[in-house]
């Protein structure tokens, strides 16, 4: 009996050792069972941009195409990225109301956004202040990542700049010597208009301005400024406008028969979103510039996120779809590079970062944040039954880019 107890107490003192020994290497991480590593937290994007009003279109494009390349990467189990969005109605003063409460209030890492270029630059100051980055998708203002720049804001974007030295590249090639100046009295029709006259008279410095107009931006009736322009008989009409104001210009254009009479210049006149809402009053012949279409560039890259895009939303890409794609394609690969939610560490992940995109690589430069991809020019046409652009050209980001000496002489002063 006395060694049947002590048998007893001998296996006990063992299981107890046994217990003992699992558990420390289970603390330890040893075990082959040891506990998975605790997952990264989502990065949480506050979006503001324009949802309602003649330029929601292009909120809209930027939103779909953002959501797709979140979806993505939800799909092949990459970073996970949340958002919330925002109306700012078109007006600067509501993007910054909003930036603002989308930090303190919803806390978001990250903030995106706007089609107003005013609203950009408004949210972009507030982003520097806050250190909370700023990914722009729709302002195109050339201050944004240049004078304005900064190490929170980037812009997946072609800009003002960059527009208007393709336009005067466009321009160059034609015989037209004698130009008039027009659009949207703000931020983007001024920035637009003034990049494409400095780059075209450096191009071709025999041409001459004749005369500049310039309209509210909502404005419904073009008539005064088109007999205007018609009675002075430029050799071409350059056309700084966008949102609704595009699709009323355009459309005006076509009904008052301006363009059978003088050439017009406009950026994403063949757009589809300027096009989709002009059904057939699309004025045929109009000169522009415009970095994507979802049939060019006839690439399997482009194919592959047309079709992806279709049959997430049942319609094609336009070129805003673009930029809100690569926002969320940078912002991913960018969390992926850094290994890390910090912000800081995303920020020096994404500076200098290129990706795939559908039209090739596209790179975020380091010294200013500023997206390089290429850029097209054509002019409207009706191709098969269908208003879009014909004789495209394209020009690649080293044409078309502006220099980083001039983005660092404007930052100085």
């Amino acid at each position: 009996m006395v060694r049947m107890a002590g048998k007893r107490k001998s296996q006990n003192l063992i299981r107890l050792g046994s217990t003992l020994l699992i558990t420390a290497l289970l603390a330890s991480g040893c075990a082959s069972s040891a506990t998975p590593k605790t997952e990264q937290k989502p990065i949480k994007v506050g979006i503001v941009d324009t949802y309602t009003g003649g330029a929601a279109v292009y909120a809209k494009d930027s939103l779909d195409g953002f959501k797709l390349a979140v979806k993505e990467f939800a799909d092949k189990g990459g970073p996970k990225i949340e958002f919330v969005t925002r109306d700012d109605e078109f007006k600067p003063d509501k993007s910054t109301s909003w930036a603002k409460e989308l930090v303190m209030r919803e806390q978001v890492d990250f903030l995106a956004g706007t089609t107003n270029s005013a609203g950009s630059l408004a949210v972009s100051q507030y982003a520097k202040e806050s250190k909370v980055p700023f990914i722009v998708w729709g302002g195109m203002s050339d201050r944004i990542t240049g004078e304005a720049g900064h190490r929170y804001v980037f812009s997946t974007l072609p800009n003002t700049a960059i527009i208007g030295k393709a336009g005067a590249v466009q321009l160059s090639k034609t015989p037209y010597k004698k130009i008039w100046l027009a659009g949207s009295d703000y931020e983007y029709g001024h920035s637009v208009i003034n990049n494409l006259w400095s780059n075209l008279t450096t191009i071709k410095p025999d041409v001459k301005k004749m005369e500049e107009s310039w309209w509210r931006v909502g404005e419904t009736d073009f008539t005064p400024y088109i007999n205007a322009i018609r009675s002075a008989k430029p050799d071409v009409l350059v056309v700084g406008t966008g949102g609704a104001d595009m699709v009323a210009f355009m459309k005006a254009v076509k009904a008052t028969g301006l363009i059978q009479e003088i050439p017009v210049w406009a950026h994403t006149s063949y757009d589809p979103a300027t096009l989709r809402p002009l059904g057939d009053q699309a004025p045929e012949g109009v000169m522009g510039t415009n970095p994507y279409l979802h049939n060019y560039p006839d690439t399997p890259e482009n194919k592959a996120f047309v079709e992806a895009f279709k049959k997430e939303y049942n319609r094609e890409p336009a070129a805003f779809a673009l930029y809100g794609y690569m926002g969320g394609k940078f912002l991913g690969q960018a969390i992926e590079k850094a290994g890390s939610t910090d912000k800081e560490k995303i920020i020096d992940a994404m500076e200098g970062l290129t990706i795939d995109t559908p039209v090739g690589k596209a790179t975020l430069r380091k010294e200013d944040h500023q997206v390089a991809i290429p850029m097209s020019y054509g002019v409207v046409a009706k191709v098969n039954g269908t208003f879009t652009g014909k004789d495209l050209h394209t020009l690649s980001p080293e044409e078309i880019m502006p220099s980083i000496d001039a983005i660092l002489k404007a930052r100085s002063k």
